[in-house]
C-alpha cells in the first residue's frame, strides 16, 4: 500500500538472523520472562518511539500498548492496536491476581479511546465491543492459497508407509493444549503414528510420558522448522489435530493458527470443542470435534475418522475451503483498516 514499516521487537537468546524487505529493530533487554520483563520492554518501546520519525503505531498486543498509547498522544500520531489473544485471559495471568489486575487496568483505560482496533476471531471481537463499545476488525491468521500444495514423499520424509499418520503442529505446544492427552491415547491405536512437530513448554513432559509408557514406535519428535519444510510433513498426514482444553477464556476462544495450515494442506482434522473451531469444521465439514481432551475419547474418535471412509471427502473439502480461507481475501480487512491513513 506504499508505508515505510519499521518493525520492532525483541531478540532472544536463542533469536536467528532473518531477514525482511523492510526495516527491523530488535531490543537487547536484561529480563526475559515476568514483570521485569515486561517493565523493560515498555520503557524501552516509550522512548524508541519518543525519538522515532513515525506517522502511525501499531500497537501488537497489550504488552505494548501503552508505550504505543502514550507517545501517539503526545505526538498526536495513529494509533492502530491488533490484539492476536484475549491477552487478560490468558494461561499466564491464571490464578494471577495482581498482574492480571495491571493489564485490565491499561486495557480498561486505553481501549474505549481507540478508533482502530484488529484481533483474531469473532468470538474476541464481540467480547471487546461489548466490553469497550468500540468497533473491532477480525483478521485471521490464514495462509496465502497456493496453486499448488507442496508435496513430499513418505519414503524421503523417513516415515512409514503403512501407518496412519496423525499430525500436531505448533510453536507452542504447552501446558492445556492437549499434547499429552495426544500422546497418551497412541496406546489404544497401535497401527497409526504421530508427528508432533514444533517446540513448546509442554515437550519435555511429553517426551518422558512417552518414554515411560514405552511408545516411541508410535509417537515421533521432530523440532520445529521453517514453514515451507513443515509443509511437507502436513501435506503426507491423514489427520491433523488442535485440542487446546478451554480452561482460561484465551484458549476457549482461540483459533489455532495450525487449522488453517491443515485446511490448506487439505487435512481432515480433530478438534477440541472450542466455538471457534467448532464453527469451522462444521461449516465446511472438515473432520469431528471430540467432546472431551481424554486419551481414550481421542483415540475413539480417531478410529473413528479412520474407519468411517470420509478421509476422501473431508480432505476435498478442506481445499474447497481454503478457497475462501486465505490471505487473499483476509488481507482486504487489513487494507481497509489502512487506507484510512493514505
Amino acid at each position: 500500500m506504499g508505508f515505510q514499516i519499521t518493525l520492532v521487537g525483541r531478540r532472544m537468546p536463542d533469536s536467528k538472523p532473518f531477514s525482511r524487505p523492510y526495516e527491523t529493530k530488535r531490543f537487547r533487554l536484561p529480563f526475559h520472562i515476568g514483570s521485569l520483563f515486561y517493565a523493560a520492554l515498555n520503557v524501552r518501546l516509550f522512548f524508541y518511539l519518543l525519538f522515532k520519525r513515525t506517522d502511525i503505531i501499531v500497537a501488537n498486543d497489550l504488552d505494548t500498548l501503552l508505550p504505543a498509547f502514550l507517545i501517539a498522544r503526545m505526538k498526536g500520531k495513529a494509533l492502530v492496536y491488533d490484539s492476536h489473544e484475549y491477552f487478560t485471559e490468558a494461561e499466564g495471568l491464571t490464578n494471577r491476581p495482581f498482574p492480571k489486575r495491571v493489564w485490565l487496568t491499561i486495557e480498561g483505560f486505553i481501549f474505549p479511546k481507540l478508533k482502530h482496533v484488529i484481533t483474531v476471531n469473532e468470538t474476541i471481537a464481540g467480547i471487546y465491543r461489548a466490553l469497550y463499545h468500540v468497533p473491532v476488525h477480525v483478521v485471521r491468521n490464514v495462509p496465502l492459497l497456493r496453486n499448488e500444495v507442496v508435496h513430499a514423499s513418505r519414503e524421503v520424509l523417513g516415515l512409514p508407509a503403512d501407518k496412519r499418520i496423525i499430525l500436531l503442529q505448533g510453536a507452542y505446544i504447552d501446558p492445556d493444549r492437549g499434547g499429552m492427552e495426544l500422546a497418551l491415547s497412541m496406546e489404544f491405536l497401535p497401527s497409526a503414528l504421530l508427528l508432533i512437530i514444533g517446540s513448546g513448554r509442554d515437550l519435555h513432559n511429553i517426551k518422558r510420558i512417552v518414554e515411560e509408557r514405552s511408545l516411541q514406535d508410535r509417537v515421533r519428535f521432530i523440532a520445529k522448522l521453517p514453514f515451507q519444510e513443515l509443509q511437507q510433513y502436513t501435506s503426507i498426514a491423514d489427520v491433523g489435530v488442535s485440542l487446546d482444553k478451554p480452561l482460561h477464556l484465551n484458549y476457549a476462544y482461540s483459533l489455532p493458527n495450525k487449522l488453517f495450515d491443515y485446511i490448506h494442506a487439505g487435512l481432515p482434522v480433530l478438534v477440541s470443542d472450542l466455538p471457534e473451531l467448532r464453527r469451522v469444521v462444521e461449516t465446511y465439514n472438515i473432520g469431528i470435534v471430540v467432546s472431551k481432551v481424554e486419551p481414550r475419547d481421542i483415540a475413539i474418535s480417531l478410529q473413528q475418522m479412520f474407519d468411517r471412509g470420509e478421509l476422501g471427502e473431508w480432505r476435498k473439502n478442506a481445499l474447497q475451503a481454503s478457497k475462501e480461507l486465505n490471505w487473499q481475501r483476509e488481507q482486504e480487512v487489513v487494507r481497509s483498516v489502512y487506507s484510512a491513513f493514505l
